[in-house]
Order: structure tokens, then sequence, then C-alpha cells
């Protein structure tokens, strides 16, 4: 009895899985209103190809929490110009000054301290389309990327160089003077 339960609860089983896999299945509510893709050009499956990405709004949603831009008027290129102005020394390093993730940023930084300025950093690595910017700007593939009252002076090992030669101190100027003056005293 038992063996006749059991192969006619397979036989069942079989008969239902062979109609549900033929049988059109509907999508669940909540997909009804999204559609996704891979984004593969060659996907013909999905969308006839296209990439689309569609989330219909949420009209129960308050509108603090809907999604905004970061976006701003000003484009990457702006940003690291008005930086670089703004800024007697900037250095875009990978890290920052006080955790650099690189010993070249690393070494950079230790080198200006040694003249006490105050430094202003961009992490890099946080921002791939800001790295892109930063190396059209100064036309120099490398990081860290140290830029003195305007002008670009190179990475880590001209700054090292420079200051080796004494002349770090003479292109810092003011800044450097000031930054020994407040270590004194």
């Amino acid at each position: 009895m038992a063996r006749l339960v059991s192969s006619s609860l397979v036989r069942g089983l079989v008969r239902s899985c062979r109609a549900s896999s033929t049988a059109a299945v509907s999508r669940p509510a909540f997909q009804q209103f999204m559609t996704y893709s891979s984004g593969i050009s060659g996907d013909s499956n999905v969308n006839g190809g296209t990439s689309t990405t569609r989330v219909t709004a949420d009209s129960d949603t308050h509108q603090d929490f809907q999604p905004t831009s970061k976006d701003s008027d000003m484009s990457l290129q702006d940003i690291v110009a008005q930086d670089i102005k703004e800024n007697p020394v900037i250095i875009y390093m990978k890290g920052h000054p006080q955790a650099p993730r690189c010993g070249f940023s690393a070494l950079a930084v230790k080198v200006l301290q040694q003249y006490g300025v105050s430094i202003t950093s961009r992490d890099i690595l946080t921002n791939m389309k800001l790295k892109e910017s930063v190396k059209a700007y100064s036309n120099w593939p490398t990081f860290p990327q140290i830029f003195i009252n305007g002008e670009f002076v190179g990475g880590s090992d001209i700054i090292l160089s420079m200051h080796q030669k004494g002349e770090l101190k003479e292109l810092l100027g003011d800044s450097a003077q000031k930054g020994e003056q407040d270590s004194t005293q």
C-alpha cells in the first residue's frame, strides 16, 4: 500500500512539473513595473538586446526619501582648477595625509610636513573620474600630484629632490616660513 501511494505521488509530481514547465508563467506583481537587463548588448533574450532599467516612482514615498542626484553644476575639471587656485599646497594622492594608502603619497606628505605647511588633499581612490580629470589637467600620468601656489610641481620624487637641494623651501616661500615659525613657538 505504501508503495502504491509513493508511486502515485511521484507520478503526480512528474505530471505537475511537466505541466508547469510548458505553461506560461505570469510575473509576480512587484516585477510588473520593473524592467532589468544585463547591459550586455549581445543579450537578445533580454528586452530585445536593449539595456534599460526602469522603476516606476512610488507615489507613497515622501519627497525626502526620493533618490537625488549628487551632481553639481561644476565639472570635475572646474573643481580641480578651483582646488589648485584656492589652496597654496594641494596634493592629489592615494589616501589622505593622516592615512596615505601608497608609499609615494606617504613620502610626499612627509617631505611637505617638514616645512609645517598646511596641506590640502584629495583622495583619488574614491573617485576615478576625479583621478582622470587631474591627469588631464596636469598632463602627468602618476600620483601623487603636488601643486604649490597654483603650479604643478610633480610627484614625490620631484618633491624629495627639491627638498634635498633646498629648492622646495624657496618654492613654498611665506607658507614654509610661517610654518617653521609656528613650530618653533
